[in-house]
């Protein structure tokens, strides 16, 4: 039996490590599972924590407020250095781009632990968009054994930096696996359903499923101070021009995210600021959602496979591939250019039909299944 140890800080590493850790669980006599979240993101975890029933074995618990990126990393690789210590673990999990991939392969690195990247090779071939993400993407690449790629895309971005082909596998994408675990439970439990639809009915004031709602999130650091200013002034011209369209934004807890929305945004009536939702709520938003704009990541992914347009707020986008299946639509961060994309949209009906049309391109849902039957195999 080996011991795995699961490795994120974040919301989205919580939404995309769970079907993972749900699926090694299943094999008992292969693997001792255990889990440390460093909470990079306390509030916004502990939502997913406490939906998907995770009980961390270890919670560094480093969120401070204001809290740099040079602290952050340093207090990252200080504490996993006392939980590898502790742990002992065979190997490693880490996902994605966040500061605390990054340091936690760092740390794993120091000690010779061998370590999984989830989600790997997304590129934006920018080392400063996004930013840090870029960065900490391309250095966990060259840190870690094993490489598990969303996309062939991916996996060709991987051997253009010399990682060798054969610790690289196409899985599709774990955030995949959740939305179905997601959009399963409302199909099979109507009462829950229908409690989530009339919590957003007395919310926002109207029926989610009657109405057009234009899905908006936001929280790039790249896109802090000008960036968002020209976002929200373009959602303010959008919903003056569309009274008839309902913009519903639930905002991340920066600071330098809340505050803008709040100051701009905050007075048009047809925009509705909420807090930041727990998992199973945002995705039954998403669900019923006419477009989205949004400068996330995963976000592109979930879309895609609902068959929902998406404008994507950013000058890179790490996933072209949805880009070239035509359901999203890189806009950056230009008032006007924002405007003008998705008014056309809005207004061609045509064009909308043509483009919103589901796309696995982003995987299946069994992506968790191909990893652990890989790591099994590394087992024997």
């Amino acid at each position: 039996m080996q011991k795995i140890l699961l490795v994120f800080g974040t919301r989205p590493e919580a939404i995309k490590m769970f079907p993972l850790m749900k699926e090694l669980k299943k094999y008992k006599t292969d693997f001792n599972v255990l889990v440390c979240v460093t909470a990079q993101h306390r509030e916004m975890l502990d939502q997913v924590l406490k939906f998907f029933d995770i009980i961390p074995d270890f919670d560094l618990n480093i969120m401070t407020n204001n809290q740099s990126l040079s602290t952050l990393t340093a207090s990252v690789l200080s504490s996993m250095e006392t939980v590898l210590n502790k742990s002992r673990p065979d190997f490693v999990l880490v996902h994605g781009d966040t500061t605390t991939s990054f340091s936690a392969s760092l740390a794993c690195f120091y000690k010779g632990i061998p370590v999984g990247h989830i989600e790997a090779g997304l590129r934006t071939h920018n080392m400063l968009a996004p930013f840090p993400e870029e960065f900490n993407r391309k250095v966990v690449g060259q840190i870690v054994k094993w490489h598990f790629a969303p996309t062939e895309l991916s996996k060709k971005n991987l051997l253009n930096e010399n990682i060798p082909k054969e610790n690289i596998w196409v899985t599709g994408n774990t955030v995949i696996d959740s939305l179905k675990y997601i959009l399963k439970n409302f199909k099979d439990n109507k009462n829950h359903t229908s409690a989530v639809n009339k919590k957003f009915q007395t919310i926002l004031g109207f029926n989610i499923k009657e109405k057009k709602i234009i899905l908006i999130t936001g929280h790039r650091r790249e896109n802090f101070g000008l960036g968002f200013k020209k976002i929200c002034a373009a959602l303010k011209e959008l919903a003056i021009k569309y009274k008839d369209i309902n913009f519903v934004f639930p905002v991340h807890l920066n600071p330098l995210v809340i505050n803008p929305v709040k100051h701009y945004l905050g007075m048009v009536n047809n925009i509705k600021i909420l807090n930041p939702l727990p998992y199973q709520e945002f995705v039954f938003l998403l669900k019923h959602s006419y477009i989205i704009l949004t400068d996330s990541g995963g976000l592109q992914e979930e879309a895609s496979s609902l068959g929902i347009p998406v404008f994507v707020m950013r000058e890179t986008t790490e996933r072209p591939e949805a880009i070239q299946s035509g359901i999203i639509n890189l806009v950056g961060t230009k008032t006007k250019m924002i405007v003008n994309e998705v008014s056309e949209l809005i207004e061609n009906k045509k064009m909308y039909l043509h483009t919103a049309k589901p796309n696995n391109i982003y995987g299946d849902g069994l992506a968790s299944q191909r990893i652990v039957k890989v790591l099994r195999n590394l087992n024997e």
